[in-house]
C-alpha cells in the first residue's frame, strides 16, 4: 500500500504538471494601472497574405510605425496564404500554449479557438478603460472611439454577449458583369440582378454558331456563371428565401426544402454547362478577363483582379478582352430588399499569463484601427475602412473622388466596389457564431460542389440523390444531433484526441483509482483496529 500510495502521489504530480504546461489562467484578465514602458516585450503577429505586396508594405509600416512610438515592444509578423491555415495552426498551438499574441482571423474561427482554457481575450472592458481603451487618454496614437467603429462590423465580432475581436478591414461579395456581352445578347441590366435574371442571360450565352462556338465571344469556351465561394452562395440564397441555416444554439437547419430546391435549380444550369465554381473551373476572374464569363462572382476584396482595366491579373496580356464591367450587388430573390453577406478578417488577442503581455497586444491590435493603417490598407483592394473616423477622413474622400483616374490605385471597378459595401453596410448579415459554425459554412459550400462534380459526371441529381447527399455531408462535419449534442460530444473540430492527451486522460483515471484503493484500505485497516 505504500508503494501504491507513492505511485498515486507521483501520478498525481506528473497530471497536475501535465495540465499546467503552456496553460493560461482562467482568470480574467486585470488591466494594469499602466503600461511599463521599460519592461521589453516581444509579441508574435499572425496575417494573411498572398499575392499583394502592397499589402505586406502596409503590415510593415504599420509595424515600424508602432514599434517608433512603443521602443520597448518589438512584433515578429508571421504570413499565411490563407486563413484556413491561420486557423489550423491556432488549434495547433493552444494545446502547447505556444499560440501567437495577436491573430487576423475570422469569429467562426474564434468561437472554436474558445473551447481552449481562456485562451481568446475578451476585450469588452478594455474597449472602455480611459487609459487604454478605445480613444483612451494614454495611448500615443489616434485611436478611434468605440462609437466610430461602424456599429453593424463591431456587432460582428461578438460572440454570445462579449466582444472578442475588433474588425480589421470589411468586404461583401459582388457580382463582377460583363455588361458588353449582356447588351450583345438583346439584355440590359437592370438596378438590381434577380437570380432569374442572371440564370436567363447564362443560357442565352450558350448558343453557338455552326461551327462551334460560342456566339457571344466567339471562343470556344463560355462559362457564363462562376462562383467562387459556393458556402457564400448557399448561405446567402437561404437567407434571401428566409430559409433555415443555423441558430444561435448551435442547430444546424441547413439540410431542409429550400436547400433541395436551390440544388436542383444549380442542377439544371450545370447541365447545360451554364454555372460552374471556382473549385471546379478555376478563377472566375479568369475567365471574366479573358472574355470566357459574363457573371463573375467573388469578394470585393477582389475587385483589382476584375475587368478588362484590370491591375492584377492571372492571364496572358493577349487573351484579356476588352468590355465594359459593372459592379453589382449579387443575385437577390426579392430585389426591393436586397441582402448581402458581410465578411472580412477581424483581430482577436491571446490572452497570456503577463497582464504587460497582453496590453502590450492590446495596444498592437487597436492600432491597426488607426486612419493611416486602415486607409492605406484599403486602397490596396475593395476593402472598407471599419470605422466612420477613416471613412470620414478627408484622405479617403479624396481617394474615392478620384475613382477611374488610373488602372492602379484609383482603378474604378475596385472603388466601385469598396462604394457598393458602403451603400449597403444595412443589407449586409453574418451568420451566427459557435464552436462548429466553420463546420457548418463549409458544409453548405460542399453541397453544391458536390452536386455540380455529381452533374458534370452524368450522375442523376434527385430528392434521393441530395437525400443521401445530405447524410453524407452531415457525417462528413460531424453535424448530426442538436448543437448542445455536439457540444456535449467533444468538440468535434478540434479532432481526434493526440496520443498525449489519451496518455494523459488515461494517467488522471488511473491516478484516481489507486487513490480510491489507498483510501478504502486504509478505512478497512482502521475498522479492524477499533474492533
Amino acid at each position: 500500500m505504500k508503494a501504491l500510495k507513492k505511485i498515486a502521489m507521483i501520478l498525481g504530480t506528473v497530471v497536475l504538471l501535465t495540465g499546467c504546461h503552456g496553460a493560461v489562467e482562467s482568470a480574467e484578465f486585470n488591466i494594469p494601472s499602466e503600461f511599463d514602458e521599460n519592461k521589453n516585450i516581444e509579441l508574435t503577429f499572425w496575417a494573411k497574405n498572398d499575392t499583394n505586396v502592397n499589402q505586406t508594405r502596409i503590415y510593415s509600416k504599420a509595424i515600424s510605425d508602432f514599434e517608433k512610438l512603443y521602443p520597448n515592444i518589438k512584433v515578429n509578423v508571421r504570413f499565411y496564404t490563407d486563413y484556413g491555415k491561420i486557423y489550423n495552426d491556432v488549434i495547433t498551438n493552444i494545446s502547447t500554449g505556444t499560440t501567437p499574441n495577436v491573430c487576423v482571423t475570422y469569429p467562426d474561427h474564434i468561437a472554436t479557438y474558445l473551447t481552449g482554457n481562456n485562451t481568446v481575450l475578451s476585450l469588452d472592458e478594455l474597449f472602455d478603460d480611459e487609459r487604454y481603451g478605445l480613444g483612451g487618454s494614454e495611448l500615443k496614437f489616434d485611436s478611434p472611439k468605440k462609437e466610430e467603429i461602424v456599429p453593424e462590423f463591431l456587432k460582428e465580432c461578438a460572440i454570445g454577449d462579449k466582444h472578442y475581436a475588433i474588425p480589421y478591414m470589411r468586404s461583401t461579395e459582388a457580382c463582377y458583369v460583363n455588361e458588353t456581352y449582356v447588351n450583345k445578347l438583346g439584355y440590359e441590366l437592370p438596378d438590381t440582378l434577380t437570380w432569374d435574371f442572371v440564370w436567363e442571360v447564362s443560357e442565352a450565352a450558350m448558343e453557338k454558331d455552326a461551327d462551334g462556338t460560342f456566339k457571344v465571344n466567339g471562343q470556344n469556351v463560355m462559362i457564363p456563371f462562376i462562383y467562387k465561394s459556393t458556402d457564400n452562395m448557399m448561405i446567402q440564397s437561404l437567407k434571401q428565401r428566409g430559409a433555415g441555416y443555423s441558430d444561435e444554439e448551435g442547430n444546424v437547419l441547413l439540410f431542409n426544402d429550400d436547400t433541395k430546391e436551390i440544388l436542383k435549380t444549380i442542377t439544371e444550369h450545370v447541365k447545360t454547362g451554364s454555372f460552374s465554381t471556382f473549385k471546379i473551373s478555376g478563377y472566375p476572374a479568369n475567365f471574366l478577363n479573358a472574355g470566357q464569363c459574363i457573371f463573375a462572382i467573388d469578394s470585393t476584396a477582389g475587385a483589382s483582379w476584375m475587368g478588362s482595366g484590370a491591375p492584377l491579373v492571372d492571364i496572358a496580356k493577349e487573351k484579356m478582352v476588352d468590355f465594359d464591367t459593372r459592379v453589382m450587388t449579387i443575385p437577390q430573390y426579392d430585389p426591393e430588399n436586397p441582402c448581402m453577406i458581410s465578411q472580412g478578417p477581424s483581430i482577436c488577442v491571446f490572452n497570456k499569463k503577463d497582464p504587460q503581455v497582453v496590453l502590450a497586444s492590446w495596444l498592437f491590435a487597436q492600432y491597426l484601427l488607426t486612419n493611416d493603417v486602415q486607409i492605406a490598407y484599403s486602397e490596396t483592394e475593395g476593402y472598407v475602412p471599419v470605422t466612420t473616423k477613416a471613412q470620414n477622413d478627408p484622405v479617403y474622400k479624396e481617394y474615392l473622388s478620384l475613382k477611374g483616374s488610373d488602372n492602379n490605385e484609383h482603378y474604378k471597378v475596385k472603388i466601385d466596389a469598396a462604394e457598393l459595401l458602403m451603400a449597403n453596410t444595412k443589407n449586409t448579415f453574418v451568420t451566427p457564431v459557435f464552436n462548429g459554425s466553420a463546420s457548418v459554412r463549409d458544409a453548405s459550400g460542399q453541397l453544391i460542389e458536390d452536386v455540380v462534380k455529381s452533374v458534370r459526371r452524368k450522375k442523376t441529381v434527385d430528392d434521393a440523390y441530395i437525400d443521401g447527399l445530405y447524410k453524407s455531408v452531415r457525417a462528413l462535419y460531424h453535424l448530426d444531433g442538436s448543437g448542445e449534442e455536439r457540444s456535449l460530444g467533444g468538440k468535434a473540430e478540434l479532432g481526434k484526441l493526440p496520443t498525449a492527451s489519451i496518455v494523459l486522460l488515461t494517467a488522471i483515471v488511473l491516478a484516481w483509482v489507486l487513490i480510491g484503493l489507498y483510501v478504502i484500505r486504509e478505512k478497512m485497516s482502521s475498522q479492524k483496529q477499533s474492533k
